[in-house]
């Protein structure tokens, strides 16, 4: 069994562990963990960027990756925390959105402005207790290769969203959305889908 297990399986040593990376009253890690012990446990592809203001709450107990030539862009929020947070190649992360674990992004992938991508949820149903001291829900979502994402889109836990398919700006995706389609709305339905017999665009009627 690997230290970070034995870590994760005890409770007074994950404690420890937890205060020695986070402060208290905090989520963000501790400034050593960001110089000395991150560059050296995740791994950033060759010309990758990643941008000054970006704000990298990434922790060495799960994963990062970024794949070569992806750049996140200034003030993006990523945090792998409660999931490995893995971004494949040649993808573009846009200004001001939120990347929160488990998350896998393919390669090619264009996120636009202010979008969240959160596998994170909490539980609500116990009416004595605040939300945010409820249960964590870990859903893992995909977004698969060459997906585009319009600004200001949120796409909720759980949700795989399928190969070149797009989500129109301001849509929020609930559900799993096919590859090769085109989505839009609150909640977000398919309106188009890619013909390969045809190799056209149809149109999608939705009741």
């Amino acid at each position: 069994m690997s230290l970070v297990n034995k870590i994760k399986q005890n409770p007074k040593l994950k404690k420890i562990a937890h205060r020695l990376l986070i402060p208290a009253n905090d989520h963000r890690p501790r400034l050593w963990v960001r110089l000395f012990l991150n560059p050296f446990k995740h791994k950033r592809g060759k010309g990758s960027i990643v941008r000054f203001n970006s704000r990298m709450d990434v922790f060495p107990f799960n994963n990062f990756e970024l794949g070569e030539r992806s750049v996140i862009e200034d003030f993006v929020t990523i945090n792998n925390g409660v999931g490995d947070v893995v971004i494949g190649a040649h993808t573009m992360i846009g200004i001001g959105s939120v990347i929160i674990g488990p998350v896998n992004i393919g390669k090619h992938v264009m996120l636009a402005q202010n979008i969240v991508v959160s596998g994170l949820n909490h539980g609500y149903e116990d009416v004595t207790t605040p939300p945010s001291l409820q249960k964590e829900i870990r859903k893992q979502i995909t977004i698969s290769d060459s997906v585009w994402i319009g600004a200001n889109c949120v796409i909720t836990a759980g949700v795989t969203i399928g190969k070149h398919s797009v989500i129109g700006a301001g849509s929020v995706v609930t559900k799993d959305v096919p590859e090769f389609c085109v989505a839009v709305g609150n909640p977000a339905r398919v309106i188009k889908k890619y013909d390969a017999k045809d190799k056209v665009w149809h149109s999608v009627k939705n009741n």
